[in-house]
């Protein structure tokens, strides 16, 4: 067998194979006793008709037969002989074969692009790293969502404040303000106010008491916008915060014996939270900067797998609603694309610098987590038996060595951050 393999660009490769009589001849014999034996004609018993005979006859669906039973396997065979892995199906084109001929073909596909690594120096990596400075508002804001973590939810009597919840029914009415029959929702939920969809109309709501009705515009859904509905209150709920005391300290952490621990405790626990933000940020701008020095290729087939992975992976979560599939490989494309490069640039990394993982530092990451929560042992060993798992903390260190490897070429730009301005941008959005 002859083979011939042009290289078109990064990623396409076009094998010419041509395969001469004698190699063939066996596996032609093979298709005419196979073909034989379906063939009926007077006279004679299926698989018994004379060869000259059926040469006669159907020479031509034999030879398409061959052709249609072999490509695949002289293809498998040729990317097999030459070492080349394709990433998506073949072309196949100017299939030529004629019993006692040679049979040759064209096989065009894309392969994963060969990547070069850029040529590393010191400071190539230009990187930033956010230093988060919080203030007294964070502090407070955390001690706050502890509250509400440990709230009770009394009934109430003396009318409706922000933040309440209304147990109500809900009547729909028509434009003219008559009751629409079989439109009446009853132990419905509505909270006054608070950022949620009753903002506009809270006034109407606030001093509110059981019994009392009012008339407020409610959404529908995007077709038909909103709707007027007739509200009668059955109750409201209000949630009581807890006071910062003894108690609440027992229920947040039986270790704490004041509030200045509590304190001291949380904002230990913020500056923890902004600095494993600001090492993912900084980590993600690392792999940007390598990505963006080498800007490695990919195949069209390869993004287009991992699109339709993606694609796949929304409708699961969708639970067969009806998703734009267009729609979301346009939005999705920039974050295929960059996780297409940094992946065989991280695969290029591996095999150069020889980085790996082995079975003790994935034994000592999962003792690590068993020493944070002790309780959890016996479902902490369980869940890492699985050889799945295990290789999501393999790919963690690895991910992890990489990193620690790129960081030696990086000019970083330190860049303090104030979290106030941080809770600015987070109420414009």
């Amino acid at each position: 067998m002859k083979i011939d393999v042009k290289i078109i660009n990064d990623y396409t490769r076009e094998v010419s194979i041509d395969v001469p009589w004698s190699e063939l001849e066996s596996d032609f014999d093979s298709t005419i006793k196979k073909f034989s034996r379906k063939i009926k004609m007077p006279g004679f018993r299926p698989g018994k008709i004379p060869r000259d005979r059926l040469m006669q006859q159907f020479q031509s669906n034999i030879e398409a037969e061959f052709m249609e039973d072999n490509i695949q396997k002289f293809y498998l065979l040729s990317l097999q002989q030459e070492e080349i892995i394709p990433v998506n199906q073949a072309e196949i084109s100017d299939v030529h074969f004629h019993m006692n001929e040679h049979f040759s073909f064209l096989a065009k596909f894309e392969v994963e692009p060969e990547v070069t690594l850029p040529n590393m120096k010191w400071k190539s990596l230009k990187v930033q790293r956010s230093n988060y400075i919080h203030d007294e508002h964070d502090i407070e804001d955390a001690i706050t969502q502890l509250k509400k973590a440990h709230a009770t939810i009394a009934t109430v009597e003396d009318g409706a404040k922000e933040g309440d919840y209304l147990i109500c029914t809900l009547q729909k009415l028509d434009v003219s303000g008559v009751p629409i029959i079989g439109k009446k929702y009853e132990k419905q939920y509505l909270r006054v106010g608070k950022g949620s969809f009753t903002e506009n109309q809270k006034e109407k709501l606030i001093g509110l008491k059981p019994d009392d009705t009012t008339r407020i515009m409610l959404p529908v859904n995007k077709e038909e916008g909103d709707a007027e509905y007739e509200l009668t209150v059955t109750n409201i709920e209000r949630e009581i915060l807890p006071e910062v005391n003894e108690d609440f300290l027992k229920l947040v952490n039986p270790e704490l014996t004041s509030v200045e621990e509590l304190t001291a405790d949380v904002e230990k626990k913020i500056k923890a939270n902004f600095a494993e933000r600001s090492q993912t940020a900084f980590e993600r701008d690392l792999s940007d900067a390598l990505i963006e020095l080498a800007n490695p290729s990919f195949s069209p087939s390869m993004m287009n797998n991992y699109l339709n992975n993606l694609v796949e992976d929304v409708k699961k979560q969708n639970n067969g609603e009806p998703i734009d599939d267009e729609k979301i490989r346009e939005h999705y494309k920039p974050t295929a694309e960059r996780n297409l490069k940094w992946f065989s640039l991280r695969n290029k990394l591996i095999e150069t610098e020889k980085i790996n993982a082995s079975r003790e530092e994935v034994e000592g990451e999962i003792e690590t987590m068993i020493e944070k929560s002790p309780q959890s042992e016996k479902e902490i060993r369980k869940f890492y038996k699985k050889p799945s798992n295990r290789q999501r903390i393999e790919d963690d260190l690895i991910e992890k060595k990489i990193l620690e490897y790129l960081e030696q070429f990086a000019k970083v730009k330190e860049v303090e951050v104030h979290t106030k301005d941080l809770r600015g941008q987070d109420h414009e959005h």
